[in-house]
């Protein structure tokens, strides 16, 4: 079986291997060298939902309203 690149994932599809790897570590079904493998790329998949979480957060912060709450544009992200 060919696994996606974490890179290449969308959110979704890295939370939902992320849910997939986390059941088979919580049932504990899996031989040790196997689950330390499932260990490491539950780990990137983690930090893959993290980053696109975080990325999706700056978007929104990025938003700017008018004095009527409708949005008018983006500010910048800073690049500090």
């Amino acid at each position: 079986m060919t696994q996606t690149s974490v890179e290449d994932m969308s959110f979704e599809q890295a939370m939902k291997e992320l849910e997939t790897v986390v059941g088979q570590l919580e049932r504990g079904d899996v031989a040790l060298d196997d689950s330390i493998t499932l260990y490491e790329r539950g780990a990137l998949l983690k930090k893959r939902c993290e980053d696109e979480l975080k990325r999706a957060e700056e978007k929104v912060a990025a938003i700017t309203l008018d004095a009527a709450g409708t949005a008018t544009g983006t500010n910048p992200l800073d690049a500090g």
